[in-house]
């Protein structure tokens, strides 16, 4: 394999990694990819590493032993060094972190400063940066001397008109940083980077992306620049995910702790992991699982979801000050027809127009050829961005910097 990049997405117990090879043009394939999970759990459940080639043929399925990060990091590279050999002799490694701050617009290469920044931002982002941060030192121990890159989910939002960015806070909040940032940015990117080929009319125009998974989001986009997006200082705000609470009336906050008695930790909980379809169903935080139920509580979580995304599509489309196209991405998003019937029937408004026979074989257009607005589905590649902007920022070290 030629120049391999490792790319690396941790979460709080699972790293997911991908590879990929560089060819002589400098444009990159990808390799084998998987993920070890059950980081850190304990008990009966073994952690397990899972490996599967770049045609998803499954390479290994097998218990370890990790019991943080650092453990997750050694066996990824020990099934490489075992299995793949030599030439799995990384040329770098790109991360996703989660959070960027002021500071990150663009990827950046990893050294003390940088890792010292990206500590600094832990409590705008406490259940993903610590894990990002993580696999970051865990490659470290493992080679010192491989460069490591680092790639926001911030980076892409950083570019909004400053109203957009804005809480009406005192200014003194502000200069300390407390803003919207916005999230799902690699995403973001990656659709702005097809659309010339998927969809050239909308490339230029007024868009609006709906990334719907487990982590739920929405973005104004306009001739490739994010104008808005649902997101705010953290990965809570906007619209209801699998167990996150979206958009909450501050006062809510208020009343937990006055009434209810509940702490900041317990809070966090509560919004983090207890709400969301997860809250309002009382049954699952899984999409699938909700559509095939038949509980009225189900019904209703999905209900919330579509109407949430109705009422953050029209607010966006006031942002951009009209719209050319929708587009559909992430794990929802790609594989949940019934939720984009819904979504654009609701929005007829608007000026969509549903294919009903191409939205049911997924795309990529889902809308009739003579719509106002046009809808598409075009499946995300968060690893591909990370991946790319990784082998540019390699490639532009000096000759002496590059060599190990």
């Amino acid at each position: 394999m030629r120049e391999p990049i490792l790319v690396i997405n941790a979460g709080s117990s699972s790293c997911k990694f991908s590879v990929f090879a560089t060819a002589a043009d400098r444009s990159l394939s990808a390799g084998a990819h998987g993920q070890v999970e059950g980081i850190g759990e304990g008990g009966d459940r073994a952690a397990r590493i899972e490996v599967a080639d770049g045609k998803g043929r499954k390479l290994i399925d097998s218990p370890i032993t990790a019991k943080d990060h650092a453990g997750a990091m050694a066996a990824i590279h020990n099934w490489f060094d075992e299995h793949v050999g030599s030439e799995a002799g990384f040329s770098g490694v790109g991360h996703r972190v989660v959070h960027g701050g002021m500071a990150y617009a663009q990827p950046v290469l990893i050294d003390a400063g940088v890792l010292a920044a990206l500590e600094e931002l832990v409590p705008l982002a406490p259940l993903h940066q610590p894990h990002n941060i993580a696999a970051i030192r865990a490659v470290s121990a493992i080679a010192p001397e491989l460069p490591q890159v680092a790639c926001f989910d911030t980076a892409f939002h950083r570019a909004e008109p400053a109203l957009a960015q804005e809480f009406a806070l005192p200014r003194a909040f502000t200069a300390k940083g407390l803003r919207r940032y916005g999230f799902h940015g690699l995403s973001y990117e990656y659709i702005v980077s097809v659309l010339p080929r998927v969809a050239p009319e909308c490339a230029r125009g007024k868009v609006i992306v709906a990334h719907l998974g487990n982590g739920a989001s929405m973005c104004a986009i306009e001739a490739g620049r994010s104008i808005a997006t649902t997101m705010g200082l953290t990965a809570l705000d906007g619209l209801p995910m699998g167990t996150r609470i979206g958009a909450l009336d501050p006062g809510v906050i208020l009343y937990l702790l006055q009434h209810e008695g509940m702490n900041a930790a317990q809070i966090e909980q509560l919004l983090y992991e207890r709400s969301g379809l997860l809250g309002v169903s009382g049954l699952s935080s899984d999409m699938r699982t909700l559509l095939a139920n038949k509980l009225p509580a189900a019904k209703e979580a999905v209900d919330l979801f579509v109407y949430r995304i109705g009422r953050e599509l029209g607010s966006l489309a006031a942002a951009l000050h009209g719209l050319d196209a929708v587009v559909f991405t992430g794990g929802i998003g790609e594989n949940g027809a019934e939720i984009r019937a819904r979504v654009c029937n609701d929005a007829r408004w608007l000026g969509i127009a549903l294919d009903d026979g191409a939205n049911a074989s997924g795309g990529p257009r889902i809308s009739v050829r003579d719509s106002r607005v046009s809808a598409w589905v075009i499946p995300t590649n968060e690893n591909l961005m990370i991946a790319g902007h990784t082998r540019r920022l390699l490639d532009r070290r000096p000759a002496k910097a590059a060599a190990h």
